[in-house]
């Protein structure tokens, strides 16, 4: 039986409030009415673990799945490992690996990951996204232009590449003539369970043996292939 200290700490509504983001297909998919993938498996399971029920608050983007668990609108929350969220949550070691790649258009020059980086490339990225933090401070000649889609504004704006996820990025550029990936990726994506800085070591330290143990019971690997998913389940931390 879970401490009741650890469960107050966890779920101090008596429900554990998860922020789920939609708009990682990855992670999420359905409806916010009724979400389903890796997130809302591990959720659930996490509220089970504590003894409590679970409920869900869905967003359409990462950046406003972190502002509701930054304002305490939710206790979890499952997002990419990033030094600009840590210093607003806490993390747990990674549950899953996913890649950012570029698309860029046929008649592009560039043929490499590191050929993006160079003056005059503009890159469309999803605001807030991981691949948006990590490439504003990576990106050295490069520009990232953000919006509400990145795929949005890299064609309304004749963008010279654009980011994103490579499942559902590589699906867009099969279905639509004119696109091609970049190779190699350009970054890991380290999703991890995340929670407000307030909590103690204890409720740190359930949510950090929580998914060591989901990665090495097959958990995580049963959630991913339940929701036709082929992401990484990272390795032991």
């Amino acid at each position: 039986m879970t401490d009741p200290a650890v469960v107050a700490d966890l779920a101090p509504t008596g429900v554990l409030r998860a922020s789920i983001n939609l708009g990682n297909p990855v992670l999420a998919q359905r409806t916010s009415d009724e979400p389903t993938g890796v997130t809302v498996d591990l959720a659930c399971e996490i509220a089970a673990r504590l003894g409590v029920p679970v409920s869900f608050t869905c967003f359409d983007a990462a950046r406003k799945s972190l502002a509701a668990l930054v304002a305490g609108a939710a206790d979890v929350a499952f997002l990419a490992i990033e030094p600009a969220r840590e210093a607003e949550v806490s993390f747990t070691a990674p549950y899953v690996i996913i890649e950012g790649v570029y698309a860029v258009p046929d008649r592009s020059p560039i043929t490499t990951a590191a050929e993006v980086d160079r003056p005059g490339v503009r890159v469309g990225v999803n605001e807030g996204s991981a691949y948006d933090l990590f490439l504003s401070r990576t990106l050295t000649h490069a520009q990232v232009v953000r919006g509400a889609d990145g795929m949005d504004v890299f064609r309304e704006q004749g963008l010279e590449a654009v980011a994103g996820i490579r499942q559902p990025l590589s699906r867009h550029v099969a279905s639509h003539p004119g696109l091609r990936l970049v190779e190699p990726r350009f970054m890991q994506i380290r999703q991890a369970v995340a929670t407000t800085k307030n909590r103690t070591d204890a409720g740190i330290a359930f949510l950090t043996e929580f998914v060591e143990t989901v990665k090495a019971s097959g958990f995580v690997a049963d959630a991913l292939a339940r929701s036709g998913q082929d992401a990484t389940v990272a390795p032991p931390s």
